[in-house]
């Protein structure tokens, strides 16, 4: 990019977005942090300013799915555009299926799959005015196939497959360009924050979170696909290959997934 981009990531204030921020802050970019926790917000953002960025925070619980339309509108209004929207904040689950409330599954949905698609269909018209722009999303390999204790969170990642790959279609000739970014396991909060069945946090971080790489190495991956306009970008360590069994071996993937030990 010629220009220095300006740069929205939501899920910002720990894990992979945190760690994506400070990357792109090394860029001088312009960014915008959104995330729930507005303290450890203003923590990564001074980090930001540090680095070189120009940086503004914008705290919001984006499950509030009716305020996303005005948060969305307040982004574009800092810094008057945005290049790049980088889709990140969600939330992940520890529960079968029989044991999982409905409400869980809601909430689940409405911050993995309804926030991402409703902050992108608000930023769309202005990006197509200005040219175009990049949509990155957080998916995960439980986009990819059924996940034992994840069934909530395997669809809402199912889900921004079918929307997003849809919506790039629909809008490439905008100059709207799409990149799924698919983790596997990264040293992350995600399984601390995971919801149990009755809508209560796991509280311990998952021996998979701990083997995982850094959230600082699956930066750096993220961010370089990010500047190529990857379609997509599998981050992680030898878990990834279970994305290749099931396209090639789907007998062997439904075997091994069963096997999985997903704690």
């Amino acid at each position: 990019m010629s220009t220095k981009p300006v740069i929205w990531i939501t899920g910002a204030s720990s894990g992979i977005g945190e760690a994506t921020a400070y990357r792109f802050a090394q860029d001088q970019a312009s960014l915008i942090l959104t995330a729930t926790r507005a303290e450890r917000l203003v923590e990564v953002q001074q980090k930001c300013i540090r680095l070189g960025a120009r940086c503004e925070i914008l705290p919001c619980d984006l499950s509030e799915l009716s305020t996303l339309d005005a948060v969305t509108d307040r982004a574009l209004a800092l810094f008057g555009r945005i290049d790049i929207a980088f889709l990140n904040a969600g939330i992940s689950q520890r529960t079968k299926v029989l044991d999982t409330s409905p409400l869980v599954d809601q909430k689940i949905m409405n911050l993995n799959f309804f926030a991402p698609t409703m902050i992108a269909r608000r930023l769309l018209p202005p990006m197509i005015v200005q040219g175009g722009g990049t949509i990155a999303v957080t998916s995960s390999i439980a986009g990819r196939f059924g996940f034992p204790l994840r069934s909530a969170y395997a669809s809402s990642k199912f889900a921004l497959y079918g929307f997003f790959e849809t919506l790039q279609a629909e809008y490439h000739d905008d100059g709207i360009r799409v990149v799924m970014v698919c983790p596997g396991r990264v040293q992350t909060q995600i399984s601390f924050n995971a919801l149990e069945g009755d809508g209560k946090k796991h509280g311990r971080m998952d021996e998979g979170q701990q083997n995982g790489i850094t959230a600082e190495k699956a930066a750096r991956k993220i961010v370089k696909a990010i500047k190529k306009q990857k379609p997509e970008v599998l981050v992680g360590g030898p878990e990834l290959l279970m994305v290749h069994i099931k396209r090639f071996l789907p007998a062997l993937s439904r075997i091994l997934v069963r096997r999985i030990n997903a704690t």
